[in-house]
C-alpha cells in the first residue's frame, strides 16, 4: 500500500468519527437534556410521594390504634365507677383535666 492510500484511510476514518460525534450532538439538543432532567426529577418526586403516602397510612393506623386504646380505657373506667356505685360507695373525684385532654375527650364523646 502506498502512502496515499493510508492518507485516504485516515481521512475517511476521521470523517466517520467526526460525523458520528456531530450526529450524536444533533440528536441530543439542549431541550432534550431538559426533558430528561424533568423526567428524572418527576420520577424522584413520585417516589417521594409514594413514601409519604405509606408513612401517612402508618400514622393513620397508629392513630386508630390509639383511639381504640383510649375508648377501651374510657369504657373500663366507666364500668369501675358503676361497680363502685353499685357497691354503695362513691368513687374518688377525678383530677383536673387540661384543655387539650378535655377537647379530645369531648371529640370522642366522653
Amino acid at each position: 500500500m502506498n502512502p496515499d492510500t493510508w492518507v485516504q484511510i485516515g481521512a475517511g476514518t476521521a470523517t466517520t468519527v467526526a460525523a458520528a460525534f456531530v450526529g450524536r450532538a444533533a440528536r441530543r439538543t439542549r431541550r432534550q437534556e431538559s426533558r430528561d432532567d424533568f423526567t428524572v426529577i418527576k420520577d424522584a418526586l413520585n417516589g417521594r410521594i409514594d413514601e409519604l403516602k405509606d408513612e401517612m397510612e402508618d400514622q393513620r393506623k397508629l392513630v386508630g390504634d390509639q383511639a381504640e386504646a383510649l375508648n377501651y380505657l374510657v369504657v373500663r373506667i366507666r364500668s369501675l365507677v358503676a361497680y363502685i356505685r353499685k357497691a354503695g360507695m362513691e368513687p374518688p373525684a377525678p383530677p383536673p383535666m387540661s384543655e387539650r385532654v378535655r377537647d379530645y375527650l369531648h371529640h370522642i364523646d366522653v
